[in-house]
């Protein structure tokens, strides 16, 4: 039988998935693999150095994915960072919810420990960077370090966000997990109240003319 030439990145991701669904873990090797889905094994090099390279890529399409679906929506365009950063997890927790077994087998053994594990090592470049270019307000201190530490902290923090509800998701038994929808609704919405810089702002002005009148009382 002629090998299979006309791969793509998506076809490994789909083989891949499969397999480790069917047989319970992980190819043997890149060659095992080759010859089961028939193709050359230098095909798999033209897209990943290694299985951990794919498994790594394929949260990160979970989540570009999602991003493409929206970003063709105009709605999604004229929403608020807030509503976008919904529209987002909403998105991308039903592609997850889609993949449910494959996720669940390859996160399972460590939902308790999430945050340092490497398959999600390329989503969270991608989701972080989403974060960054969100129009988000943060308090500007003018001070270059200090709005450093503000918008790396950002980031983390939703980072930290995303793994808890990921956890949360895996957990969840409701129907059509319901649960996690209201879940992700109250963290965001919680979120985004907690970053609400204008009564951080008031209490600022609020400050500054205090000070000042109470200088010139002075004079």
């Amino acid at each position: 039988m002629a090998k299979k030439k006309n791969i793509t990145s998506s076809n490994m991701i789909s083989y891949y998935m499969d397999y480790v669904l069917e047989h319970g873990e992980q190819p043997k090797t890149v060659y095992a693999f080759a010859k089961h889905h028939n193709f050359e094994e230098s095909k798999f090099y033209e897209f990943y150095g290694s299985f951990e390279a794919l498994e790594k890529h394929i949260f990160q399409v979970f989540f570009t994915n999602s991003i493409d679906a929206l970003e063709k929506n105009d709605d999604y365009k004229n929403f608020d960072a807030r509503n976008q950063l919904l529209s987002v997890y909403f998105t991308f927790f039903e592609n997850l919810t889609a993949n449910r077994s494959y996720v669940l087998y390859a996160l399972k053994q460590h939902k308790n420990k999430l945050k340092g594990l490497q398959a999600l090592s390329e989503l969270k470049k991608t989701f972080t960077s989403y974060i960054e270019q969100l129009d988000i307000s943060l308090i500007e201190t003018k001070q270059e370090r200090i709005d450093k530490i503000q918008r790396r902290a950002l980031k983390e923090s939703a980072w930290g966000q995303l793994l808890l509800t990921i956890k949360f998701w895996m957990d969840d038994t409701s129907p059509a997990f319901e649960k996690t929808d209201i879940f992700i609704e109250k963290c965001v919405n919680t979120s985004f109240d907690i970053l609400d810089i204008a009564p951080m702002k008031s209490l600022i002005d609020l400050g500054k003319f205090i000070y000042k009148e109470k200088i010139h009382s002075f004079q």
